[in-house]
């Protein structure tokens, strides 16, 4: 029998398990994406239009989780799918994935992210703070250590401190800057609306684009990376309060939520502003706001953008440390990751794990290159994840199903279709990066024997 204690609390209601979905959503994203967008689909009405069938993606995706959750209410998200649908092997793949350079990657990012803004503020952020004569640094030149560096993993410490204290503390914090920056973000899209001297006329221009199924692509691309993060809840479904209910409530209400955001936020952007001067603009959101604000309108975005990144931050550990917890329940991680604080209930030792990782990875200033070499392999994990949909349908017809994704089976396997597009278009585009992100997964499967070992004799 398991001792209580050992175990994590069903804690988080239908306002913070929402707010987990939107909060880690909506991160830079929106702040940058348009402009890459306008540059390949050349019109305010194709970018909007390729942001909802975006939207409508992960809406799909969304609807497929929203199963899964429902009736696999576990920590650890994919890694429990997949393991029901296909067995360990694929799990561990996704959590190693997820642990060595998925997630701790994405908050090292973020953390990057936070302090770019903060340096609009704090110039001395990138001056170095520690050079050495190692040739560490990219193309072997001298390893340095920045004051943002620093900055940015202090940042991950403090976001890991405060979750470490409770998941309801760290829920409380994620409902708290998730209203905020959708009031500050609504607060720049109606300034720039009414004050930022725009007209009806910027939605009829055009740009110089690339067109075509690639422009088309690539756009999508980039607004699927804006929303990118709606699957989070789901690996924190372990600790939320009637799973049946809520996790389906969050996941599809978190991503329409967004979808209205993004669709608002987008005609602010192109009423102000001409699609040339969006293709043009590398943060549209500081040029919108430069029209109502003056000077100040760059300082006001980069403090918007900061408190978009910190939630989203906040929401990246509290859900990522779920899923190295879950492998190591399972006895294919470490085993000191499997350990729930008496006192807190949280998963104490993943939690601080996964940001030393992402410190580690933040302060090598590597951890670009490899998130973008693992973008093809996550994808993959992402189809095979809503396939396991129709698989356990078949597999396990008696498991209990409180929900049940409508328009099945079409609703899964448009997203496992998209999913693969997405995954051929990008191995046909970067062949050279996409086989090095399937090497680096591949280099998991020695760790997955050795592990497997350990958890038979956990387990028997």
């Amino acid at each position: 029998m398991s001792d209580s204690k050992s175990e994590l609390l069903r804690s988080l209601g239908p306002w913070t398990s929402a707010s987990i979905v939107v909060g880690t959503i909506i991160g830079s994203g929106i702040f940058l994406v348009p402009k890459t967008m306008a540059a390949e689909v050349g019109t305010p009405g194709m970018v909007i239009a390729v942001f909802l069938i975006g939207g409508l993606l992960s809406l799909a995706g969304a609807l497929t989780y929203a199963e899964l959750g429902a009736a696999l209410p576990h920590a650890g998200g994919e890694y429990v799918y997949l393991r029901e649908a296909y067995g360990p092997f694929w799990s561990f793949l996704y959590g190693w994935t997820h642990a060595v350079v998925g997630k701790s990657g994405s908050i090292a990012a973020l953390a990057a992210g936070f302090v770019l803004y903060l340096g609009a503020f704090w110039p001395a952020l990138a001056g170095p703070l520690i050079e050495t004569d190692l040739p560490l640094g990219p193309d072997g030149s001298p390893f340095t250590i920045s004051l943002g560096q620093v900055v940015a993993i202090a940042v991950i410490l403090t976001l890991g401190t405060i979750n470490y204290f409770g998941v309801k503390l760290g829920g409380r914090v994620q409902i708290g800057l998730t209203l905020l920056k959708i009031g500050l973000i609504l607060a720049i899209v109606g300034g720039a609306a009414l004050l930022g001297g725009g007209s009806a006329a910027n939605l009829q221009t055009a740009t110089e684009h690339t067109g075509g199924m690639s422009g088309f692509f690539a756009a999508l691309v980039a607004a699927l990376w804006a929303f990118d993060g709606w699957n989070n809840v789901s690996m924190v479904a372990g600790e939320v309060r009637n799973p049946g209910k809520n996790i389906p409530r969050a996941l599809i209400g978190g991503v329409l939520v967004v979808m209205a955001v993004y669709a608002v936020t987008n005609l602010a952007y192109f009423y102000v502003l001409s699609a040339d001067e969006v293709a043009a603009t590398d943060r549209v959101a500081s040029e919108a706001a430069r029209r109502f604000l003056g000077a100040g309108g760059a300082d006001a975005v980069a403090f918007v953008a900061m408190i978009s990144i910190f939630g989203a931050l906040n929401g990246s550990i509290l859900s990522g440390a779920r899923v190295p917890y879950a492998m190591a329940r399972d006895g294919y991680f470490f085993r000191s990751l499997a350990q729930v604080h008496p006192n807190y209930r949280t998963p104490h030792v993943s939690i601080f794990g996964l940001c030393a990782w992402a410190s580690a990875l933040a302060l090598s200033g590597s951890y670009e290159d490899l998130f973008n070499l693992v973008i093809f392999a996550s994808w993959i994990l992402y189809a095979l994840t809503a396939a396991s949909v129709i698989v356990l349908r078949r597999r396990r017809p008696g498991l209990p199903r409180p929900y049940r994704v409508p328009g099945y089976p079409f609703v899964p396997m448009a997203f496992v279709t998209s999913a693969t597009a997405l995954v051929l278009m990008t191995l046909a585009d970067s062949p050279r990066e996409s086989l090095m992100g399937l090497g680096l997964i591949a280099a998991g499967i020695p760790f997955y024997f050795f592990w497997k070992g350990r958890a038979a004799s956990i387990n028997q």
